[in-house]
């Protein structure tokens, strides 16, 4: 699944509040998403995605990753595209804005719904407000140090402690699952 607007912008209609369009083997398909934060010693990050991917961020963090890297790593092997997809938005952000001069972030994050923002580095006030805003169904943020993960909002579905979950190709669910339980020392909120 290709995440983020169709290429041609012009001629999708605008979806409904809280759901997103991606492409799916050419077709436009909704999908209900939800801002996902994470924050680790030296940065936080925030971006937009589908909402199984509060799962998938839940499942890695079982893997105890020690910082962002480390999350995206243990990630990836449940939706290879979703983490593509984060790594490829901060790449971006990093070409666009740099430090004490990020007009580029600021001009998308004004100008687009909360819905609609790229992946991004929470490097000022500006940025920090949009990374705790939350997009279609609720926001989540995962701090590395403190091992909590938060539910701000969550209308999409509640995280376990212990649980299941499709891996993705290419967007899709596949047959495969993963499982994952949570250590004991870390924290869900609520």
């Amino acid at each position: 699944m290709a995440f983020g607007l169709p290429a041609n912008r012009r001629a999708a209609r605008a979806p409904a509040p809280g759901r997103w369009i991606g492409i799916i083997e050419g077709y436009r398909v909704l999908v209900t998403v939800m801002r996902l934060t994470i924050i680790d010693r030296d940065q936080s990050v925030s971006f937009v995605a589908p909402g199984h991917g509060s799962k998938v961020l839940t499942a890695a963090c079982s893997q105890r990753p020690a910082d962002l890297a480390g999350l995206l790593d243990a990630a990836e092997s449940y939706d290879a595209d979703l983490i593509r997809y984060v790594r490829d938005g901060l790449a971006t952000f990093d070409e666009h804005n740099t430090p004490d001069r990020y007009d580029a972030i600021h001009a998308r994050l004004s100008a687009d719904p909360p819905a609609r923002t790229p992946p991004f580095r929470v490097v000022d006030d500006v940025t920090r407000a949009a990374s705790v805003q939350p997009a279609g169904a609720g926001l989540i943020l995962y701090n590395l140090p403190a091992q909590r993960i938060v539910q701000v909002q969550n209308s999409y579905s509640t995280i376990l402690r212990r649980d299941r979950g499709r891996i993705r190709t290419s967007g899709r669910p596949t047959r495969r699952l993963y499982r994952y339980e949570l250590p004991g020392d870390w924290s869900l909120v609520p």
